[in-house]
């Protein structure tokens, strides 16, 4: 990125206003008397309809981040706060509350239900929020993204670029104000990998939600609007 870009990144990100914050967060796991810390020390700002990607090697700490900013992980240490809110203070429900409305979580390796079509995969967000008109709207978005003619099929009989489409529908359906991408191309090949990227800042932009990207590929990483590094659990 060239000089005038990157100028041009920083400004729009000053002008930003926050919407999730690590504080200083530790994770740590217990086995017997052996402690093993995953994240060690991490501050980070992430702005409301900001790109950001997470750029590490495997077993550096970026999933674990995935995982304590969706309130799937409690931290050792340190708060993570959203609009506000602490999410280490919720309660169950209210961390189910933040996920579902907040929250849309994209996964390498798609976790899409097996017996349930393309389409009842998309509208089961929806469903469980109980919001009206569930299929047509999950037949909507899944037509935007190009799978029309897979609606009726399950998961076993699409291609895994299919199935990431399918995925990244199910995350956005809500309008959530941030996306988690856990290696959202990792799974796939070069041309597949092309196209689901394509596919999620498209619907990132459409929907007016942050991303944030957990990668190890550069190229995907540059088409944020910013860059981060981690490296065995910490920030550089």
């Amino acid at each position: 990125m060239d000089t005038f870009n990157k100028k041009k990144n920083r400004i729009k990100y000053l002008n930003m206003s926050s919407l999730i914050t690590l504080n200083n967060i530790h994770l740590q796991y217990q086995n017997g008397s052996q402690i093993t810390e995953v994240i060690k020390g991490v501050s980070l700002d992430i702005k409301n309809q900001e790109t950001l990607a997470i750029v590490g090697k495997s077993g550096s700490g970026k999933t674990s981040l995935i995982m304590l900013m969706a309130g799937l992980e409690k931290t050792s240490s340190g708060s993570i706060i959203f609009q506000k809110k602490t999410i280490s203070q919720m309660t169950e429900n209210e961390l189910s509350h933040y996920r579902q409305k907040n929250i849309g979580i994209i996964f390498q390796s798609f976790y899409l239900i097996p017996n349930y079509t393309a389409l009842e995969n998309v509208a089961l967000s929806l469903e469980i929020d109980f919001q009206p008109n569930s299929l047509e709207l999950a037949k909507d978005l899944l037509i935007k993204l190009g799978l029309g003619h897979r609606l009726e099929h399950y998961p076993s009989q699409l291609s895994g670029g299919e199935q990431q489409r399918v995925a990244i529908a199910r995350a956005v359906i809500n309008k959530p104000s941030i996306i988690l991408a856990d290696e959202p191309t990792g799974n796939l090949d070069d041309q597949n990998s092309l196209l689901i990227s394509q596919t999620l800042f498209d619907v990132v932009k459409s929907h007016g939600s942050s991303l944030c990207l957990v990668t190890h590929d550069k190229e995907l990483a540059q088409r944020c609007d910013r860059q981060i590094i981690i490296q065995d659990g910490q920030l550089i």
